[in-house]
């Protein structure tokens, strides 16, 4: 990470902005602060280009951090880290489905919270800026998924998938039959250390993709559960 990465921290409690402040700057980072959705739109709008990641709280008086991260996606593909009090399977499916790229449940730790940064704002500038023009693929009883392009196929179909699904099924795919934990899915896909709160966001992504590429997710085909060890594709 490089000092001149700058992060939008958008809350409307001036306490939780000052405390998430003082921490990122603490670790060389650039802050930019707005007290709602409709400020960071406008700064977004007003600063292209600048910024790098964007901590976005979900419960805000007014507009909802869900809605505004539907609005940020309708322009930017800057990484979003939601903050949120609730801890539920749906709360997290919602917050992926808008299109945020991780989720951190309050109360957190600090080396938590910046390990989260850190690991976005790492991936943000490993595929930022990938030539359109790659298209080595990997192939899989149907599956053709793109090693270097956030590109996926079932039987010729086009998969829309969001960029840390198509990680994952990249991972498997390049490691047919290999078990991955659910801590090894984690630290190889999202590239930070897995904490105990870590195993929901797997499963809600493992969720969402079989839901996008099997013709019945309770009985899947390409990615299988092994039970009391973790995840792998096929058999």
């Amino acid at each position: 990470m490089s000092e001149k990465d700058k992060i939008l921290i958008v809350d409307d409690d001036q306490e939780i902005r000052e405390v998430l402040r003082i921490l990122l700057t603490g670790e060389q980072f650039q802050v930019a602060e707005a007290a709602g959705g409709e400020e960071a739109l406008q700064y977004l709008e007003g600063h292209p280009g600048e910024v790098d990641l964007v901590i976005l709280d979900v419960m805000m008086e007014g507009v909802s951090g869900y809605h505004v991260c539907v609005q940020l996606r309708e322009k930017w593909n800057v990484p979003v880290l939601f903050l949120t009090a609730k801890s539920r399977e749906s709360d997290l499916t919602m917050g992926y489905s808008s299109g945020g790229d991780d989720y951190l449940v309050k109360p957190f730790s600090y080396p938590e919270l910046l390990a989260r940064v850190k690991g976005l704002l790492r991936r943000y500038q490993v595929y930022r800026g990938k030539p359109d023009a790659v298209r080595e693929e990997a192939e899989w009883c149907g599956l053709r998924v793109g090693l270097e392009s956030n590109m996926v196929w079932r039987n010729d179909r086009e998969i829309d998938l969001t960029d840390t699904e198509w990680r994952i099924l990249r991972l498997l795919v390049q490691n047919k039959g290999k078990i991955f934990s659910m801590e090894n899915l984690y630290e190889s896909v999202w590239g930070e250390t897995y904490f105990p709160s870590s195993a929901n966001t797997v499963m809600v992504h493992i969720r969402r993709l079989r839901e996008k590429l099997e013709a019945d997710p309770r009985h899947p085909e390409y990615i299988k559960t092994v039970w009391g060890k973790g995840y792998r594709l096929g058999k």
